[in-house]
């Protein structure tokens, strides 16, 4: 007979760490200790992509018992010091994902996250080809290998009872509404979503778009933007309950959030 749980995962993107907001991160991270089971964090970790700005989150992470994922955000690479934004915080215990996946079992549930930055490039009737000059072609490359890896790492957490997808770039639309549609090719890209759509990952996260829209999906997989501006609280708290016979069996997921109705949208920059 199977034995139900509710596993709880905290998310959120677009923290924008700085000295100035110190007090606030630290103390919203702290309030998750014994709370929930897992952290996401979905890019724009830092302002302007400073080390000391990393510093901020850095100590909000340090000493706390619970699995901390995240993926860099625009900001993040801004300053051109990301490698180093991602030695401050990985030495705090954040596991970075970069074009990569990680496992990690949660009272007998696999959980298989698969996290990449994503990129721009925009969604039906207005998507950036691969052809021209060899600015626009790099940038097309470059979302190439963003899609690339999201389809390995899913194909290498198949096997997980639990599937999640983190993102900073949106794979869809339905997270931008609220943002003005002459921007989206800025935002995210379609092609994010093809791989969501072959592999039908349990729970897809993104950030980056301040005025976009909480709740959305890929055809029947949910998809949230959990930018601190969209949500307008700290984090976002997923229910996921399921139940296990025993440990290393694999549950049966159903999404849920923490509140009945979405935040309302709040504009900002990216």
């Amino acid at each position: 007979m199977k034995r139900q749980q509710t596993i709880r995962i905290a998310a959120a993107g677009d923290i924008h760490c700085s000295p100035e907001n110190r007090d606030r991160v630290v103390g919203a991270f702290a309030a998750l200790e014994d709370t929930v089971d897992l952290i996401l964090l979905a890019g724009d970790l830092t302002t302007h992509g400073e080390p000391e700005q990393a510093v901020v989150l850095a100590d909000a992470c340090r000493g706390l018992t619970l699995p901390i994922f995240a993926v860099l955000g625009n900001h993040d690479w801004h300053s051109g010091r990301q490698d180093e934004v991602v030695d401050v915080i990985t030495s705090a215990g954040v596991r970075v994902l970069e074009r990569s996946w990680a496992t990690y079992e949660i009272r007998g549930a696999s959980v298989g996250v698969v996290g990449t930055k994503g990129f721009v490039g925009g969604f039906p009737d207005s998507e950036l080809p691969d052809f021209g000059e060899p600015l626009l072609r790099q940038v097309y490359a470059e979302t190439t290998a963003e899609v690339e890896a999201l389809e390995l790492g899913l194909e290498a957490v198949s096997h997980c009872g639990l599937r999640i997808v983190l993102l900073h770039y949106a794979p869809t639309t339905t997270t931008l509404v609220g943002e003005p549609p002459v921007i989206w090719a800025f935002l995210g890209s379609d092609r994010l979503g093809r791989p969501i759509r072959d592999h039908r990952p349990d729970l897809v996260l993104n950030g980056h778009a301040h005025a976009g829209t909480f709740a959305g999906s890929i055809e029947d997989v949910p998809v949230y933007n959990v930018a601190v501006p969209v949500m307008e609280r700290d984090f976002w708290v997923f229910e996921l309950e399921g139940g296990v016979d025993a440990p290393g069996d694999q549950p049966d997921i159903h999404v849920e959030t923490e509140a009945a109705e979405p935040p309302g949208e709040h504009r900002g920059p990216h």
